[in-house]
């Protein structure tokens, strides 16, 4: 019982910080009409829509597929890691960050260990981590707390993406620096000798006697084994980038995704992680509350103040960017540098972006004996990138 308790607060660690502040919230303004204006719902269910949509093509292995299909075109250890970070930094745009890098990062283990690679495996995970991150946070559904955002600024979705747009762009270049400098050309002839199938039961199974992957037990080898579900998803995926876009009334979005898992796929419920939208639910109800209390709404927004990019910035070094994004947002409208600031600072320390503890945990389960290298690696890179995308933020503003 104890170590369950553990696990679930490692694993939990800001959902029972967030319930403890609302608990405590409820006590300072005790629960009345207005509880029912703080959860904003349609952030909620355009979340749990798209999650339950991504986790469905995960289930069909859609992504590890075009990951397989991309490894057969690479010669060179160059290739090998550019493919791989522009897996996270493309994916991670539509699928957000953190299912990026849970998909990804695993993968690349086993790619980089067919390729001989293994001595790479810190510095190739820590740069698909900066891939996601800065991929993700071009679009509205690349980050939760874009989501939000949006739907809350009420931004449309073009504009929204304008704002990020240079961020994202410098970041891919100084991505290609980086990786054309950390690696030569040496040859790699393992995935040109293979079929993508062949690459995807390496890296998925590689002993048939060991329990199989869902995707593999669900479809098979491939996406091709997907079938109807590869265009059922497909359609719903863009039903709720319309819903995203004002273009679809929310509840059909919600009739159809629940209605059409509850036939393809029920196990894609208990896959999806609860946690995030109970996360945002209970710091909707700490941050209504306090905003009700008039010294405290004053005392943050004076410590908002002129400037809530920096201050997003630095807060989501400590607390990561999703809660900031809650938070901040009680007390600040400037939605152009709120959007701004919590997006570069998932960058930075390991749990600036909470994304970013999936490749570490990963990475150190792998190879236990290198977790100090991978955080001054993670750290040495993450501080680079934030460097610079902040100063480009100056530079623009």
């Amino acid at each position: 019982m104890r170590r369950w308790l553990l696990e679930v607060f490692k694993s939990e660690t800001i959902l029972i910080v967030a319930t403890v502040l609302a608990i405590i919230s409820c006590f300072i303004m005790p629960p009345d009409a207005e509880y029912g204006g703080y959860v904003h719902s349609k952030t909620i269910a355009q979340l749990v829509c798209l999650m339950l949509v991504v986790c469905g093509f995960q289930r069909i292995g859609v992504f590890r597929m075009i990951g397989s299909r991309l490894l057969r075109m690479v010669r060179t250890q160059r290739g090998v890691v550019l493919v791989l970070v522009s897996l996270t930094y493309f994916s991670a745009m539509l699928i957000t960050n953190d299912v990026a890098l849970v998909t990804f990062i695993p993968f690349a283990i086993s790619v980089l260990t067919m390729a001989g690679m293994e001595s790479s495996a810190v510095l190739v995970a820590t740069l698909m981590t900066v891939g996601a991150n800065v991929g993700s946070m071009l679009t509205p559904v690349g980050n939760a707390h874009n989501l939000y955002l949006k739907a809350l600024s009420g931004i449309p979705t073009w504009p929204f993406i304008g704002i990020m747009a240079p961020y994202s762009a410098v970041a891919a270049v100084l991505l290609i620096v980086v990786i054309s400098i950390a690696f030569g050309n040496k040859p790699v002839s393992r995935f040109s000798e293979l079929n993508s199938e062949d690459i995807e039961r390496g890296v998925l199974a590689p002993q048939p006697d060991r329990p199989q992957p869902d995707e593999i037990r669900l479809t098979g080898y491939g996406a091709g084994h997907g079938g109807w579900r590869v265009w059922v998803y497909a359609v719903l995926f863009l039903l709720c980038l319309l819903v995203v876009s004002d273009l679809v009334p929310i509840w059909v979005m919600c009739v159809v995704v629940f209605g059409v898992f509850l036939f393809a796929d029920r196990k894609a419920f208990k896959k999806v992680d609860w946690g995030l939208p109970l996360t945002f639910i209970m710091f909707f109800i700490f941050i209504g509350n306090m905003k009700r209390v008039p010294a405290f709404y004053s005392l943050a927004a004076s410590l908002v103040g002129g400037h809530p990019l920096e201050v997003a910035v630095a807060s989501s070094q400590v607390i990561s960017n999703v809660p900031t994004t809650i938070l901040l947002s009680g007390f600040c409208n400037d939605w152009r540098h709120l959007i701004i600031g919590t997006n570069l600072g998932g960058m930075g320390t390991l749990i600036a972006s909470m994304a970013s503890l999936v490749s570490y945990k990963n990475v150190t389960r792998q190879y236990p004996d290198k977790k100090g290298r991978y955080l001054a690696v993670y750290t040495a890179v993450n501080v680079l990138f934030l460097v610079v995308l902040v100063g480009l933020s100056w530079i623009i503003d």
